[in-house]
């Protein structure tokens, strides 16, 4: 079969073209090739996460992979059948566990298989979801779709140590259900602050700031602090809400102080009031592009990695996809294509 050839440097040009070009193509059964792969990043190529994931990618659908290491610029993946799987992998560094599921568990739910799977890594650090937005945010999303799994955060890892570790179940997806998130009615809101080796006083001091933003936006809001044990000081805080015509995260990690970190969460909460918040725009693009209806999604903002994953599902699988302005922000209507081989 004829490469499905993908230019990495397109749209945002980081490890998320990669990621869903791999995801798409174990689905599709259809190999690529995948070239200039974070060319324009300070260190270009593959990083130690990108190749984990892709590694764990393999194994569960039996792949033949060309150029899979560290600092590689172009990878072949040649896909076979995926198959039920029970593993134990480490990503070795501080590499997001969360930007590895994003890989497997769209792949193994709509594959109509079975993973268990303990990842060790980094669970909360900077350019990735955090694993409390993984676990709540986008579990809701994708169960909405018809894609399940839990998730077990048995010990948080941060920048730089890492350390952490996740168990994951992956269930078998009977159906893929499209979906219409359009704007946000809820005036309910929850925060879960995780932290580590960081003053009680500076946590309660930006999640007390986060509460009183969110009610001063109109929100009530219920919030859960949680002190749990890790490798390196760390902290991760989201505020999160969702009824049937939107699902909303913000999230965010401390990087060199704690300074703020509560006022962002929360603005940034506030601003998203359509149907889904930008960063989930981009996720939910592979599973949709698979549904032969029509998705309609509206956001604030078209992201480079919304554009980018846009981009590589209509490459592979001739989905179609539209964008249209309102008075806020953006619809986005994604009408899939189920005949791929899957």
């Amino acid at each position: 079969m004829e490469l499905v050839k993908i230019d990495g440097a397109f749209g945002e040009g980081g490890g998320q073209i990669v990621r869903s070009a791999v995801t798409l193509s174990s689905l599709t059964q259809k190999p690529v090739e995948v070239t200039n792969i974070r060319k324009n990043r300070k260190i270009p190529g593959l990083r130690p996460q990108h190749v984990t994931g892709i590694k764990i990618l393999a194994k569960i659908c039996n792949a033949k992979v060309e150029g899979l290491r560290v600092g590689s610029t172009t990878i072949r993946f040649f896909p076979s059948k995926v198959i039920d799987a029970q593993l134990k992998e480490n990503v070795g560094t501080a590499g997001s566990i969360p930007l590895i599921l994003q890989i497997l568990i769209p792949t193994i739910a709509i594959s109509k298989k079975r993973l268990r799977v303990s990842i060790t890594g980094g669970t909360d650090v900077a350019w990735s979801p955090t694993s409390d937005y993984t676990e709540f945010v986008i579990r809701e999303a994708f169960s909405r779709i018809g894609i399940n799994f839990s998730m077990d955060i048995k010990r948080r890892g941060y920048y730089p140590r890492g350390g952490g570790l996740v168990d994951v179940e992956v269930l078998p997806s009977e159906k893929l259900n499209p979906i219409s998130l359009l704007k946000r009615t809820t005036r309910s809101a929850n925060l879960v602050c995780s932290y580590y080796m960081i003053s009680h006083e500076l946590i309660d001091k930006e999640v007390n700031e986060a509460h009183r933003i969110l009610e001063k936006g109109g929100f009530s809001c219920d919030y859960k602090i949680k002190e749990e044990p890790a490798a390196s000081p760390g902290c991760s805080l989201l505020a999160y809400a969702y009824d049937a015509n939107s699902i909303i995260g913000s999230d965010a990690i401390n990087k060199n102080d704690m300074q703020g970190i509560g006022q962002l969460v929360a603005n940034r909460f506030l601003e998203s009031d359509m149907g889904v918040d930008s960063f989930l725009s981009d996720m939910l693009v592979i599973p949709l592009s698979l549904i032969n209806k029509t998705s309609v999604f509206r956001v604030k903002e078209i992201t480079k990695h919304l554009e980018t994953n846009l981009f590589v599902t209509s490459e592979i699988l001739n989905c179609k996809y539209g964008i249209g302005r309102t008075d806020n922000g953006f619809e986005v209507r994604i009408t899939g294509n189920s005949n791929t081989g899957i």
